[in-house]
């Protein structure tokens, strides 16, 4: 077997005098055996990336071999040379022929594995010994600006980052890597019932509208008081965490196939009034009942059923009143690692705090929504936060929503990529009942009140990545609970709604 050339060392300035840890062998092996197997690559592209590796030059080459093998091409020394020749680091090592003698000192593929784990542990002691450097010198430096409970969050933020993909900060990417990864999302949805590119709200009519619950999207779900924010939100996280299934990922990862783990900061209702909202709508038995403990043996027997099944949910409820988004953030990441996490519910946004350095009310509300988003784009999951609607609404004919009475920001429009809003036309329509004596008025009523009885609209009034418009859902109040509406042509047929 050919040996290749000893390589050059890469340092940067400040670490010329103590090395850290590397492997420049192990590197030069794994890179041959995917240049002589580009088999070998499939096992470990869920483990090492162009990152991982050292020295540079290794990483650029790893790259374009990894293009190349996803898009079904041969990566070897002869066909990766093209996109080299100019490589000023390759032509230090002594230019094509380096790719060569990689190849003619490949080890044999069963070991690509313990040598691709080598490399991302020795990666991930490298960013271990820079993430530690930084905070013990921004820990070292006395400033006004920077209080140490911050610094502590941002350190947590690093290591969480550094835990989950092994590199403690991502910095700037190559277009064809996110061209990749967004040909991985549409393959995805193209491979999936339903055409689905997230995660189903078990709402067959609001999945179609929005294609799911998208990673890294933050859902604003507003609603006047008594629409049903919090139900539609509860009865959201219900379907996702009762449909999670777990297996094996595109990308070689564990992960949910369906459904998923949710995560519930409910910063208005306890834990317990929550469950009995979840337990009410999977029992069917009215929520009020089971506060005052008045069931029939029917009923009973139907709860504690309904108790049974959903303890294997992977539903996590946190009940803290008044939370920094600092703490939601840390929480939600704590979680993440723990159990898991694929959806995030917010009840209510209004009711989370800034820093408490905010000059005035929009300000900090403008700090939580982009918090949010922060969370959703770092932990690459769906956000959905509840919002309350100003007065404003009530004052208007049309009691329909609208973008511009979203309360006290223009932020939570502006950092929101999908904006919805709860409407029950119901709720409105019994408020005007005309008195028993008015016959005529009456009658008009009650014809008014028989369409709208039990059907509730979601508005979307944004949508980043799609279209706006209403979806028509039916809502059992007794039950609180929302489902997908029958159409009149279904009536009668088993469609499966």
């Amino acid at each position: 077997m050919n040996e290749v050339a000893p390589i050059r060392q890469t340092l940067p300035a400040e670490t010329q005098t103590e090395s850290l840890p590397h492997n420049i062998e192990a590197e030069q092996q794994l890179l041959g055996a995917i240049l002589t197997n580009n088999d070998v690559f499939d096992r470990i592209s869920s483990l090492v990336k162009a990152e991982h590796f050292y020295d540079p030059v290794h990483a650029r080459i790893f790259d374009i071999a990894a293009a190349r093998i996803q898009k079904n091409a041969l990566a070897s020394p002869v066909t990766l040379k093209a996109f080299l020749e100019d490589d000023a680091g390759l032509k230090e090592l002594g230019g094509p022929a380096y790719l060569a003698r990689l190849a003619g000192a490949a080890i044999s593929s069963f070991a690509a594995r313990d040598y691709a784990q080598m490399l991302y542990d020795l990666a991930v002691r490298r960013e271990l010994i820079g993430l530690g450097r930084d905070i013990a010198a921004r820990a070292a430096k006395v400033d006004v600006a920077s209080e140490p409970k911050e610094q502590i969050i941002e350190a947590e933020q690093r290591l969480y980052k550094l835990g989950e993909q092994g590199v403690a900060e991502r910095g700037f990417q190559s277009f064809l890597k996110a061209v990749t990864e967004a040909v991985n999302v549409a393959n995805a949805a193209y491979q999936r019932d339903g055409g689905l590119a997230g995660i189903s709200t078990g709402l067959i009519d609001l999945d179609k509208k929005l294609g799911g619950l998208h990673p890294s999207d933050l859902l604003i779900l507003a609603g006047r008081p008594s629409m049903g924010k919090t139900s539609l939100a509860t009865n959201i996280a219900f379907n996702v965490a009762k449909a999670y299934k777990r297996g094996r990922l595109p990308d070689g990862s564990e992960g949910a196939v369906e459904g998923g783990v949710v995560g519930f900061f409910s910063l208005e209702m306890s834990a317990e009034q929550l469950a009995a909202r979840i337990l009410s709508e999977a029992s069917e038995v009215p929520s009020e009942q089971i506060r005052r403990g008045d069931m029939t043996e029917v009923e009973f027997r139907r709860f504690v059923e309904a108790a049974k099944s959903l303890e294997a949910c992977p539903l996590y409820i946190d009940d803290t009143p008044a939370l920094p988004i600092s703490q939601v953030a840390a929480r939600a990441r704590r979680l993440k690692r723990t159990h898991g996490l694929d959806v995030l519910m917010v009840d209510y946004l209004q009711l989370l705090k800034g820093t408490g350095r905010g000059e005035n009310r929009v300000n900090e509300v403008s700090e939580i929504t982009q918090g949010l988003k922060a969370i959703a784009k770092e932990l690459h999951i769906p956000v959905i936060a509840l919002s309350q609607l100003s007065r404003q609404v009530e004052s208007r004919e049309d009691k329909r929503p609208q973008l511009s009475d979203l309360r006290e920001s223009g932020s939570i429009e502006q950092d929101a990529d999908v904006v919805m809003f709860v409407y029950r036309d119901e709720y409105y329509k019994e408020r005007e009942k005309p008195g028993d004596h008015e016959l005529e008025k009456m009658a008009q009523w009650q014809s008014v009140m028989e369409s709208v009885h039990g059907k509730a609209e979601v508005i979307i009034g944004k949508q980043r990545h799609g279209p706006i418009g209403s979806v028509d859902l039916s809502f059992e109040g007794r039950f609180t609970r929302f489902g997908n509406l029958v159409k009149a042509w279904q009536e009668g047929s088993d469609q499966g709604y």
